[in-house]
């Protein structure tokens, strides 16, 4: 049975005897669910469920009073609305779907509801759920694009809410309960300013990062989930020339580029006929051949990794994120996703590659939380800036040349004093001469681009 038949799913449950509803509010849901099956009533329509909601209370209440095994209901209005938000909306799940709760992540395991706040913590809904409300909610999330999971099928990974979140379920037998998250993504416009404000970053590293976007530079952003990485990217962004022309290829709207000459690409996931995809690797190999002066990636993941080996010699630049754990890991991570493109790529020669054409690596963080012994904690913080240089005869790994360094979280991003490549340091100077200022002078901030 899938999810995909939510009515089936708990009429059945609440007629079996090891799994009778526990409480009212159960008992009452799934018999609204058996007469929106029985009598074909719209499950969208409040004009028919309403009516059937308050018939179904009334026999309850009667019942209760009359001498019945049921206990009364304090509030049978209450109940009637608490049965609505879970047939028309998404019962006590609605507030996070709804934007009502301000989240970066929802997290459920079978009755267990908890949310990472927009400060980075963790905290636990108290409404109470039922681990067959929520798999009526999932499956009434995943009709809406038209999937479902089910035991041959036991997991998914999918856009909802018209792009705007992420949805991955993971449900028995490869869990023991259902596994639900949900990433709400918001169009954030972060500025360095802010950044700044929060120490997440310095004047003279924000100003670095902002004179790359002046020319064709490598920039990838590192750091572990939930750890800034898109806010980053997203200031630096921000602080882009107007006339940049960009392209943005990324899984769902999280890039912040309506400002500039841009163009915003979006993966699609192939249809229940497995026919329509959309992947990120053909984006980024269409958007080589539209000449951008920058491509930006959300995130890189897999097989598009290879594509941006390209990206050097199409003669642009370069924006992207990767999950890693620091600044060499990730351009190591970037090489192995990069391999995953087919049998025939050869990590020596991507490795090679990378190293041309990636000239910044910058790596965030997120302070656990706690971390300052009084519960507070969170704080995402750029903790290393570091640069490539291109890779020379016999070498065969990356050297990376720390620029901007923070050895822990509240500590200072200090200009390490390093000079930059050759070849990068040109081209920045190039740019930075209109503008009266060298290299050396942004590197230590005493004079600045933001």
């Amino acid at each position: 049975m899938t999810l995909l038949d939510p009515i089936a799913t708990e009429a059945s449950t609440a007629s079996s005897p090891s799994a009778a509803p526990v409480d009212a509010y159960e008992l009452l849901r799934f018999a609204a669910l058996d007469e929106l099956r029985d009598h074909g009533l719209d499950s969208a329509s409040a004009a028919d469920v309403l009516p059937m909601l308050r018939r179904l209370v009334d026999r309850y209440q009667a019942d209760a009073t009359s001498g019945g095994l049921r206990r009364p209901l304090h509030d049978p209005a209450a109940m009637v609305q608490r049965l609505a938000r879970s047939i028309l909306d998404y019962g006590p799940l609605t507030p996070f779907l709804d934007g009502t709760i301000a989240y970066e992540e929802l997290i459920i395991h079978g009755e267990e509801v908890s949310y990472i706040d927009t400060s980075g913590r963790l905290v636990a809904h108290d409404e109470p759920v039922s681990e067959h409300e929520v798999t009526h909610v999932v499956s009434k999330l995943l009709a809406t694009v038209g999937a479902a999971v089910d035991e041959s099928r036991p997991f998914i990974q999918t856009q909802i809410l018209d792009g705007a979140a992420r949805l991955g379920v993971v449900m028995p037998p490869i869990a023991d309960r259902i596994d639900v998250t949900i990433r709400r993504y918001l169009a954030r416009r972060e500025t360095f300013q802010e950044l700044i404000e929060w120490d997440a970053v310095t004047p003279a590293a924000a100003s670095l990062l902002a004179a790359t976007l002046r020319t064709s530079t490598g920039v990838i952003v590192t750091g572990q989930p939930g750890s800034g990485k898109t806010t980053l990217v997203n200031a630096l962004l921000r602080s882009a020339p107007p006339s940049l022309r960009v392209i943005a290829c990324e899984d769902t709207p999280e890039l912040s580029v309506d400002h500039l000459h841009a163009a915003r690409w979006r993966t699609r996931a192939a249809g229940p006929d497995g026919a329509g995809e959309v992947s990120l690797r053909g984006l980024v190999r269409l958007s080589l051949g539209m000449r951008p002066d920058l491509i930006v990636v959300g995130e890189v993941r897999g097989e598009e990794a290879y594509e941006l080996t390209r990206a050097g010699n199409a003669g642009c630049g370069m924006l992207s994120t990767i999950h890693a754990n620091g600044a060499r890991q990730g351009l190591q991570a970037l090489v192995s996703t990069a391999v995953m493109a087919g049998p025939n790529v050869a990590p020596e020669q991507v490795r090679g590659v990378f190293s041309s054409i990636v000239d910044l690596v910058v790596h965030t963080a997120k302070e656990p939380t706690g971390a300052r012994g009084d519960g507070a904690g969170g704080r995402r913080q750029v903790m290393e800036i570091v640069a490539i240089p291109p890779m020379q005869g016999a070498e065969v790994d990356f050297t990376v040349e720390p620029i901007f360094v923070r050895e822990d979280f509240g500590l200072p991003l200090r200009y390490t004093g390093n000079p930059l490549p050759a070849e990068l340091e040109a081209r920045l100077a190039r740019v930075l001469r209109p503008l009266d200022m060298t290299v050396s002078e942004l590197l230590e901030g005493s004079k600045g681009l933001v």
